[in-house]
């Protein structure tokens, strides 16, 4: 089977887009969407399939980010994305960086060698001593260079989703205070606990609020895991406490300006759906896992009032092989596309142990349901 993806001419359609994701029109085609993928593979197909030169960037070396830029620009465009996702991380310069515990390991079957690990235990902060010590990013300090560069150079048709960083509750359990030391601090230290989350909730909304103008920028793409496979990782009350209420703060700020407001979180939310739904107002929910809540289901029990994002297990995108995949990714567009409300993407993210095949295969299934070659 002849593949499509990359594309020769994509005709990017981010308004198109925005209104299948608003629910306001029904999907003429199958729009694709990723909150992350990750750096290996796009260099790999960079090289392999776009044929072009890989650039590696160095901070200081403005031409050398440039053309990276240009190349990271190109792998959205040439792969069917209508909207490029920007995030902090992407150059240190121009989102908020949280200096944090790291732990390492070695990881062998992805096209990377390496994987950082989330602090469990202690993290950096545990008593008032260390809050004030700690050395809070400063908004003062941001350089959106980059997100202009992109926003300059990007092909006519597409968009800008903007994140500053991880999410609020992943910020503050996994780099400034530890699951385990935070759920401690909730009873030793509630006052500790709130000051924390309030400083992180400031920060993330104050760079959003930066962005605020910034030409082609159609949304905000936030990502903050909240549950795993059976429960959310604190109470619905802890997270309707301390949580919520600046995602719903940075989604009003959103909607204020006409923009989207798209929510990642992992895990088994069910608790605090009808929340993220009628209080914080998300446009639409991302990250889907089969064994949890398949993304036909959410769309079947859901789909009349919020938007779903992706959806395609990642298990079965490393594991399937291509025509099952092929079958397994048609059974979600047959049952997703119907009315609105939907785009195509993995469950998760892009990471550099798909088989990169296996990515584009499901790309591929997209397209070709687009134009009824299937």
């Amino acid at each position: 089977m002849t593949m499509k993806i990359p594309l020769k001419h994509p005709e990017p359609n981010i308004k198109d887009f925005k209104e299948v994701i608003l629910r306001r029109k029904a999907s003429r085609r199958v729009h694709f969407i990723e909150i992350h993928i990750d750096k290996e593979v796009i260099r790999y197909i960079t090289e392999k399939k776009l044929k072009k030169k890989w650039i590696e960037p160095s901070l200081g070396d403005r031409k050398a980010e440039e053309e990276y830029l240009k190349n990271y620009i190109d792998y959205w465009y040439r792969l069917g994305y209508d909207g490029i996702r920007v995030s902090g991380d992407f150059r240190l310069s121009a989102g908020l960086v949280f200096k944090k515990k790291v732990r390492k390991g070695k990881d062998r079957d992805s096209l990377s060698q390496e994987r950082n690990w989330a602090e469990e235990g202690r993290g950096i902060i545990s008593s008032w001593e260390d809050f004030e010590k700690y050395p809070w990013p400063s908004l003062d300090k941001i350089n959106l260079w980059s997100f202009e560069f992109i926003s300059k150079n990007l092909p006519e048709g597409m968009g800008i989703f903007g994140c500053p960083c991880m999410g609020i509750l992943e910020i503050v359990e996994n780099e400034l205070l530890g699951y385990e030391n935070l759920c401690y601090l909730l009873y030793d230290n509630p006052e500790l606990v709130k000051a924390t989350f309030n400083k992180v909730g400031e920060l993330i909304y104050g760079w959003y609020k930066k962005i605020i103008g910034l030409e082609k920028l159609v949304g905000f793409f936030q990502g903050d895991d909240m549950g795993f496979k059976t429960a959310t990782l604190f109470s619905p009350e802890f997270l309707r406490k301390y949580v919520l209420p600046w995602h719903k703060k940075i989604a009003q700020l959103a909607h204020a300006h006409s923009l989207l407001y798209l929510l990642h979180t992992c895990g088994y939310i069910e608790p605090i759906i009808e929340d993220l739904i009628q209080d914080v107002k998300i446009d639409a929910k991302h990250s889907f896992e089969d064994g949890i809540t398949p993304v036909t289901q959410f769309k079947k029990e859901y789909g009349d009032r919020i938007s779903a994002l992706g959806g395609v297990d990642m298990d079965k995108m490393c594991r399937l092989k291509e025509s099952e995949l092929r079958k397994y990714v048609r059974d979600i567009l047959d049952k997703c596309m119907p009315g609105r409300g939907y785009a195509l993407g993995s469950g998760n993210s892009i990471a550099n142990y798909i088989p990169v095949e296996n990515y584009l295969t499901m790309l591929d299934e997209g397209a070709k349901w687009e134009d009824g070659s299937r």
